[in-house]
């Protein structure tokens, strides 16, 4: 069949600002099986091109594919423009079948097929199987009742399948590589660029993220396998700079180990980014010379709030001490640190601001990225915010970069200055200017000027946004209503 992959346009985020975009990883990763089981599919990655939806709609009808399919990793905020693109290119070819997947319909199927008949099926969870069986019964017009992991309307009512199986070993499915022809994408300066992955899921039970539930369980995949896959991109594609999309790639300590030595082994001066557990860092202190071998220029690290109560309410499983002495430890291997640091985990009043600044100078990160609570349905996080009003009804802006819940004692306009003011001092404070101009790492100070030509026009783009674009709910509205 004629398939086409659609990465649907993200509007709302201001990174978009760099100039730089990364593949849609989970799109290539279902886009690799199908081609494999004989199917014609190509990529329109209309977020590389930030088209506007009507644009998106007439590529769409250009191609002419017989099923269309849609996914963004910005999985609630994305929702509404892939459920417009849906009605738009339903109007003017009624028979394309449209399949839309990834984490926000995994668990929102019965909402969605209810109230857009311009989408067709669902897959729910993991799609690399799922869909090769779905399409493939398509193609033949037989019965659906046998596939599990999928959400469709039939004749007469919704139907929910029953889940698919986990699947036990990632290396089983190739992604489609060969899908990002006539992109050139790039990241840490200009520098080609892909997502990746060794591992996914995450064992840590933290309330406000849903790795742990959609994945269900930590798998990783084997490090020769992944080692060939990155050395077959630099050699083959000119592939620098690798990115992580994993939440927690070292929770197997023995794996990732073997995933580093024999990425050393291959000698590819590749540049690594990573997210990683503060924890991890600190387990791992005695061999960090490995990161540094292998490439990695810098690692995120979840710090989320400097209050030790609202860390274990949301259970996040993580100490203090162990932030500090992570972020000095990689300091030591010449690695970057970029701290995040979440608001709205608590009824925040001004001197918690203050306090979260002094948190975060106490740390002395590298980088940070303030983000906003954002509670996602499927979440315990959810049903402790429930009853919490929220200031933004408009689910594209549900992104972490916008605020969402309400604040009792802090107007949202004095969140974002006190937001914008700690981005601010943490990126001008003396330390931090001076490993900007005079890092002995000249690679690193390049990485970091990079980061700080992109966080000024950001950080002007969300004030503007905030003040001048974005329009705030005027009514009064509960988070569970919201959803409801």
């Amino acid at each position: 069949m004629k398939i086409l992959i659609v990465n649907p346009p993200h509007l709302s985020i201001g990174s978009r600002l760099a100039g730089e975009h990364l593949p849609p990883l989970g799109l290539l990763s279902i886009g690799g099986p199908l081609i494999d089981s004989g199917h014609e599919v190509s990529l329109l990655d209309s977020d590389y091109f930030n088209d506007s939806i009507p644009s998106v709609v007439q590529k769409i009808k250009e191609v002419n594919p017989e099923v269309l399919l849609m996914g963004h990793s910005g999985s609630t905020s994305a929702q509404p423009v892939i459920e417009d693109i849906s009605r738009m290119v339903k109007l003017r070819n009624p028979e394309l079948k449209i399949i839309i997947g990834g984490v926000f319909p995994t668990y929102h199927w019965k909402e969605i097929l209810q109230k857009n008949e311009s989408i067709d099926y669902i897959v729910c969870g993991e799609g690399e199987e799922t869909i090769t069986k779905l399409v493939s019964a398509i193609e033949q017009q037989s019965e659906l009742n046998d596939i599990r992991g999928i959400a469709y309307r039939n004749s007469r009512e919704i139907i929910k399948m029953p889940p698919a199986a986990t699947i036990k070993s990632l290396d089983d499915f190739r992604i489609g590589w060969e899908l990002m022809d006539g992109y050139h994408y790039t990241y840490w300066g200009k520098r080609k660029a892909v997502v990746i992955q060794f591992s996914r899921g995450c064992p840590y039970p933290c309330t406000y993220c849903g790795q742990s539930l959609f994945w269900k369980k930590w798998r990783h995949r084997s490090a020769k396998s992944l080692v060939d896959e990155m050395e077959m991109l630099h050699k083959k594609m000119g592939v620098i700079v690798f990115n992580f999309a994993d939440e927690n790639p070292s929770s197997n300590p023995k794996a990732w180990r073997e995933f580093l030595q024999e990425l050393v082994s291959r000698n590819l001066k590749l540049i690594l980014v990573a997210s990683i557990r503060a924890d991890n860092i600190v387990r791992d202190a005695d061999y960090l010379h490995l990161y540094k071998k292998a490439g990695f220029e810098r690692f995120l690290l979840g710090i989320e709030n400097y209050d030790e109560a609202i860390l274990e309410n949301i259970k996040k499983a993580g100490e203090i001490s162990k932030d500090k002495e992570a972020i000095q430890l990689l300091r030591q291997h010449n690695i970057l640190s970029m701290a995040t640091y979440v608001v709205g985990f608590g009824e925040e009043k001004p001197r918690d601001f203050y306090n979260s600044l002094k948190q975060l100078l106490s740390y002395d990160p590298d980088q940070v990225q303030l983000l906003y609570a954002t509670p996602h349905k499927w979440t315990p996080y959810f049903e402790e915010v429930r009853d919490k009003e929220i200031i933004l009804t408009d689910q594209r802006k549900w992104d972490y970069k916008h605020q969402v819940i309400s604040t009792r004692f802090v107007k949202p306009w004095l969140v974002i200055l006190f937001v914008k003011a700690i981005e601010i001092f943490m990126q001008t404070r003396p330390k931090a200017l001076i490993r900007l101009f005079f890092h002995r790492d000249a690679r690193l100070r390049s990485a970091m000027r990079w980061y700080s030509r992109i966080g000024k026009r950001v950080w002007f783009w969300e004030l503007h946004q905030f003040f001048f674009v974005t329009p705030l709910s005027k009514e009064r509205m509960k988070m569970k209503d919201f959803w409801a």
